[in-house]
């Protein structure tokens, strides 16, 4: 049961990076957004409010209605359901856990499939995706770091023109949360080479003594991966 838990607070620890990653999207202009639109709700909705858990929802729900293939909407009403299957697990409904975890993963694999070109999909899932990998069995957890990796890897070869440009916080998170992927999934060499870019790019930043710790150990603990941001960092 414990594990349970502590997903739903790994969910809620990915907020800050996605509220400073989203930020840097350049993929549409601001009033074409969605995430504009539901991301605080969702938010709030992560840490526990359920009135804005269910307007973000009920948002992506009306989007879909309209639209039954739109990306944006269909990825956020994803990580909406995972946080669902994280509290009937918690109640201690496993069955309906697993059958809202799996309709969860399988919308925002398929939004995925529908644009994967789309940093505005591509984020909101491999953030969810790596984050509670950390706090869920060994079986479930190496195909959700592959997916968050692909997503990961994806957003930088799309950025990587202006990657440069954007801030400490956005570069930082795309890089840890793709070396640590990388290590995690037993490729060291190219968890290295990242880990090297985050002490280059990013000296004297709490990622490059993340980065140090890696080097020293070759593995990060859970509560080094999260974000670095006000409620973490140290």
């Amino acid at each position: 049961m414990r594990r349970r838990r502590i997903t739903l607070a790994a969910i809620a620890a990915t907020l800050a990076f996605l509220i400073g990653f989203l930020s840097t999207i350049r993929s549409a202009p601001a009033q074409q957004r969605f995430d504009l639109k539901v991301r605080n709700d969702f938010f709030s909705g992560f840490a526990g409010d359920t009135d804005a858990m269910a307007r973000g929802m009920k948002a992506c729900e009306e989007a879909l209605a309209e639209n039954p293939k739109f990306a944006e909407a269909m990825v956020w009403h994803g990580s909406g359901l995972l946080y669902q299957a994280g509290m009937a697990f918690q109640s201690g409904d496993q069955q309906k856990g697993i059958e809202i975890w799996t309709r969860g993963l399988k919308e925002m694999q398929a939004a995925v499939d529908l644009e994967p070109d789309n940093v505005g999909v591509r984020i909101p899932r491999g953030a969810v995706l790596l984050a509670t990998s950390h706090f869920v069995p060994p079986q479930m957890a190496k195909p959700l770091v592959t997916d968050g990796v692909s997503d990961y890897q994806k957003t930088f070869d799309l950025q990587k023109s202006y990657f440069a440009t954007l801030g400490t916080h956005p570069r930082g998170e795309l890089l840890m949360g793709l070396a640590d992927g990388y290590s995690r999934l037993g490729d060291q060499a190219k968890a290295q080479e990242i880990f090297e870019q985050v002490k280059q790019d990013l000296p004297g930043t709490a990622y490059a003594k993340r980065a140090d710790l890696w080097m020293e150990t070759k593995s990060l603990p859970a509560d080094q991966t999260q974000c670095v941001g006000c409620h973490s960092g140290k």
